[in-house]
């Protein structure tokens, strides 16, 4: 009887040498993860609340952290609708080009940031072949806000499309069938069938664009403009406080946007994991 009790709390573990791969697993991420941000918080700390707050409330700073985050979140969800519509052209329908479309939407991945962001001023510039087709309307696309959303899109559309393909490709068509026989309409079969479904993987490809979104940097000092209190993005501000010798400055900075980013992607993965458990469904 006794060894049949132990047998119950010591089970061989289904993966091979699990203490072995958790310690590793552990000191990769320490070294990779935790003690970089661990030192960030301590320099943070090391400023005093008062100086710290001095630097981080300051007008310049403010004015930066408020458009990464506003063109970080905008970029994120205008891909969350088009990563979603895309995802399902490509599993839903054949088309010819389609083996095209689908390597196409990989370019951000293996494109260099610099590269896409050279590539997207010369297009949107005032004299590109978008912006000059715009300007006449007086609109401006490089070198302001609008351009920073451009340049956010593009590099952050790959997350959304991949995270939700093959969860869509898996999904079950004789429940469509089924909601269809019942009468329910197309639009009642996408909300209340597939898009529950389809929740956490987008959820999941929601935070990977975010969190993407916010700290890109080479793609968008080309097509911002870099003008303080207009287009300056907080990476680049962390970039010239460095230059300036400002360590204290943008060690400020650096912290507000790990405050911020973990805020934010906390609560994403909340979310995620209410509608798992709401819906029943696995990312």
């Amino acid at each position: 009887m006794v060894t049949a009790t132990l047998g119950r709390f010591k089970q061989p573990s289904v993966i091979p040498c699990f203490g072995m791969a958790f310690g590793f697993t552990l000191t990769y991420l320490s070294l990779v993860v935790l003690i970089p941000l661990g030192a960030l918080v301590l320099r943070s700390a090391g400023l005093g609340l008062e100086d710290f707050w001095r630097l981080a409330t300051d007008p310049r700073t403010l004015a930066a952290l408020k458009l990464t985050f506003l063109a970080a979140l905008i970029a994120a969800t205008i891909n969350l609708v088009f990563g979603l519509l895309l995802a399902w052209v490509l599993v839903r329908y054949e088309f010819p080009g389609r083996r095209i479309i689908d390597a196409v939407i990989d370019l951000p991945f293996a494109l260099p940031t610099a590269v896409a962001g050279i590539a997207l001023t010369a297009l949107y510039a005032p004299n590109g072949w978008v912006g000059s087709l715009v300007a006449p309307l007086g609109w401006k696309i490089a070198y302001t806000p609008i351009g920073i959303v451009v340049a956010l899109t593009f590099v952050c559309l790959p997350f959304v499309v991949r995270t939700v393909e093959p969860v869509l490709r898996d999904l079950d068509r004789e429940t469509e069938e089924a909601a269809a026989t019942l009468g329910a309409s197309r639009f009642a079969t996408f909300t209340r069938v597939i898009l529950p479904a389809l929740l956490p993987a987008l959820l999941t490809g929601y935070a990977l664009a975010l969190a993407r979104a916010i700290g890109e940097y080479g793609s968008v000092i080309f097509i911002a403009g870099n003008i303080p209190y207009v287009s300056e993005i907080a990476p680049l501000l962390i970039v010239i406080r460095l230059e300036e010798f400002n360590y204290e400055a943008a060690t400020a900075v650096a912290a507000v946007m790990l405050i911020i980013s973990f805020t934010m992607l906390l609560i994403v993965n909340l979310i995620q994991a209410w509608s798992r458990r709401r819906f029943g469904h696995g990312s």
